[in-house]
């Protein structure tokens, strides 16, 4: 899928934009922009692809993405049903370097925003203390307006500026967007998204990417920093994890096979490598 150019209108009286979305699911597609983008999410569930990050998201997930970054938020599935009493409710501000005014990032004073938002080309995840105060500044700002929105949003910044809760989200920066490798690179993460359950391969991979194996597979181990089997076990095992949370009517066994996994030893070796426990202690008491 190829990625689409986002563009939130200002108002005439406006530098930056802030947005309060209600939808039954997030609609907006692969897609990306110049502008940073800080978005919280405030009501509910499913899977976030910022660059080369696949993870999951829920309400209180917090993050700043720098620009040109390809990125996209996609509710679990039963969002897409009609239920009204499930809502997809974010807040996102899209901001550039101009709206905080000609030359700031130029005084000596700035030195940590220029420090962050050189960061930010890996995509940025929020958490700790910083997330409860950011989160807190997020929604006063959807109720301001003027100049006292825009100190609002300088509070938010240098929050981040001089927070130590902050923390890569992609495997390498984003120096410069590159349509062609990341509409691969999408394509590919799309159809592991919903194959992964199965025996995938790195030729079938390969094919999805129209590279050949051995092409492929270099070029997917330098933008991720992970071998194709790596990355296609990260994202089983946090599958299995959050039906072991989520789900208390699976048995062990089922989740194994339902994530992809044909022996159960391995499951659970392979469980026990990554997350430090035995599978069985991560479902909850009942």
């Amino acid at each position: 899928m190829k990625p689409a150019l986002e563009y939130l209108p200002k108002e005439s009286t406006e530098s930056f934009v802030v947005r309060y979305f209600d939808y039954d699911y997030y609609p907006t597609p692969w897609h990306y922009h110049p502008e940073y983008e800080i978005v919280m999410v405030t009501q509910s569930t499913g899977k976030r692809f910022i660059g080369d990050h696949i993870g999951n998201f829920a309400p209180g997930d917090l993050a700043f993405i720098g620009p040109n970054i390809p990125h996209t938020y996609r509710n679990d599935e039963k969002y897409y049903r009609k239920d009204d009493r499930l809502r997809a409710q974010s807040i996102v501000i899209h901001f550039s370097e101009s709206s905080l005014g000609n030359d700031m990032l130029s005084l000596p004073e700035a030195h940590l925003l220029r420090k962050l938002f050189n960061y930010s080309k890996q995509g940025l995840d929020i958490g700790g203390k910083t997330r409860e105060k950011v989160s807190t500044k997020l929604f006063e700002i959807v109720e301001l307006t003027g100049l006292r929105r825009w100190f609002c949003l300088m509070e938010i910044l240098v929050l981040l500026a001089e927070s130590k809760d902050v923390y890569p989200i992609t495997q390498w920066p984003q120096i410069e967007y590159n349509e062609k490798e990341s509409k691969r690179l999408w394509e590919v993460f799309d159809w592991i998204d919903s194959n992964f359950e199965r025996n995938i391969t790195l030729s079938q991979a390969a094919e999805i990417a129209q590279m050949n194996e051995n092409a492929f597979s270099r070029f997917f181990s330098k933008r991720t920093r992970k071998t194709f089997s790596g990355f296609v076990q990260k994202l089983r095992l946090q599958k299995a994890a959050k039906l072991l949370i989520e789900n208390d009517e699976l048995s062990i066994t089922q989740i194994c096979y339902e994530c992809g996994y044909n022996n159960i030893s391995n499951f659970n070796r392979q469980f026990l490598n990554y997350y430090q426990m035995n599978p069985l202690k991560m479902k909850p008491m009942v």
